[in-house]
């Protein structure tokens, strides 16, 4: 008898609804405040940086389910519903009694889940009568993603991108101006925050929260232009609830329901795209699904840091988020996967992770490209770097049932490609890279630094 390898829903199928986690948590999310009234923000307050309707959404701890615009629906069409893919070699590979699943966003067009938000955010911007859109990126995903979407919704759009990012993958800035964006690498000398960052320090690589400084910063000072974001805040996980809500149909497609799931971290929005809607049946069915963010040995918020109110950038200009954190002015180290090397997690995310629903993992860097290079040889698919978190934290999982003799089922997000990564792929097959880590002395100076302003 054949074994069915691929899952997929017909359009028909795809969900018409996002999943809110936080009408279901336990203890709601903190508030965001203002960082000099120390006042807890409302709509009105995020509406001139954010779609105002993307503010709704980052606020509403009431409704469980948000209906998806029909004409973000027919978007979405372009490119899903993703496969559902069973890795029977990998799992031949590990010698393992685990079975594993993978969600494969990296199928739709930009390569990643990050256009699962970019459609909507430059929907509702549109809808209000926005004619410019601006963010930052790291690996550069986000960027690409959001400039097809402004692109369909004739909206200008300029991205902030992490300055040693762009020299590791010059593509991805390319795909941005290939959809008309405007590419900047950050920090820059084009805004304050920029020239700030470059007086203190003119060698600065670059970070994702100074890139975010330098986007706000525009979107502030921009008649008619509004900021948007790609990972961390609640609507983006809100939009991305997409992926875990087919996952759902795909498994139950598959005759199987998840004992782990995993997806790596940066900010949490692939996390919280794969995770949430499973994590709603441990809230609300009794269900003893476990959920593991894989983040960068280097940039161990999760695992490592602080649960405080802190900026969600370099300069200051955002809000004050109740995350945990490295401090805002924390400065990663230079590893591949770009797009991982934010030094705070999500406010849902951090309220799941203080709440002991989900745990967070720390993986050195040549630990994730063995795992990404074995899960190409096996499966055949090249993975993005900061997917590779994700693929090592399933195999050490898919080890220990090894050990235990246990058949576990296990469902990763892989959020996507590594074809635009090769240079990374090329660093580490002639052993040019190497681990980092952060000393808990880097880590408590780092934090302390908070306590002086």
């Amino acid at each position: 008898m054949s074994k069915q390898k691929k899952f997929i829903l017909q359009e028909s199928e795809i969900p018409t609804q996002w999943y809110n986690i936080q009408a279901d948590m336990p203890t709601k999310p903190m508030p965001p405040i203002h960082p000099a009234t120390k006042q807890p923000l409302g709509v009105d307050d995020l509406a001139h940086i954010f779609p105002r309707e993307c503010c709704v959404q980052e606020l509403d701890t009431e409704h469980r389910w948000i209906d998806i615009p029909e004409e973000v629906l027919e978007k979405y069409k372009f490119y899903r519903s993703t496969p559902l893919v069973r890795a029977y070699a990998l799992e031949e590979a590990l010698g393992t009694p685990a079975h594993i699943y993978f969600k494969n966003e990296s199928t739709n067009p930009l390569g990643s889940h990050k256009i699962n938000s970019a459609i909507p955010q430059c929907y509702y911007a549109k809808q209000e009568g926005t004619t410019n859109v601006t963010t930052e990126t790291g690996a550069g995903q986000w960027g690409a993603a959001l400039s097809y979407a402004a692109k369909i919704y004739g909206l200008d759009c300029a991205v902030y991108q992490v300055k040693i990012t762009m020299q590791q993958k010059p593509y991805r800035s390319s795909i941005m101006r290939t959809f008309g964006a405007v590419v900047e690498g950050s920090p820059s000398m084009s805004t304050r925050a920029g020239k700030d960052i470059l007086t203190k320090d003119p060698t600065h690589s670059g970070s994702l929260g100074t890139a975010i400084s330098e986007a706000v910063e525009l979107a502030t000072t921009t008649p008619n232009c509004k900021y948007t974001l790609g990972s961390v805040l609640n609507h983006v996980g809100l939009h991305q609830t997409i992926i875990g809500l087919e996952a759902e149909k795909q498994m139950e497609m598959a005759g199987e329901y998840p004992d782990i799931v995993i997806a790596c971290f940066g900010g949490g929005s692939n996390f919280g795209g794969i995770a949430f809607p499973f994590m709603r049946h441990n809230l609300c069915d009794g269900k003893k699904t476990e959920f593991i963010a894989a983040e960068p040995d280097s940039c161990p918020k999760l695992t490592r840091g602080q649960f405080r109110y802190d900026f969600g950038d370099e300069a200051g200009y955002t809000p004050l988020l109740p995350m945990f954190t490295l401090g805002h002015n924390f400065k990663p180290s230079n590893i591949h996967a770009g797009g991982l090397r934010y030094h705070g997690a999500g406010m849902i995310v951090s309220q799941l992770l203080k709440d002991g629903l989900m745990r967070g993992v720390d993986i050195p860097q040549l630990e994730t490209f063995e795992a990404g290079m074995l899960f190409a040889r096996t499966e055949g698919i090249i993975p993005a770097p900061e997917s590779c978190h994700a693929i090592a934290a399933t195999i050490r999982e898919a080890k220990k049932c090894k050990e235990t003799g246990e058949e576990k089922v296990i469902l990763f997000n892989l959020s996507g490609h590594g074809l635009i990564d090769m240079p990374s792929y090329d660093s580490f097959i002639k052993g040019d890279l190497q681990n980092y880590t952060v000393t808990d002395e880097m880590i408590a100076a780092n934090l302390a630094e908070l306590d002086k302003q």
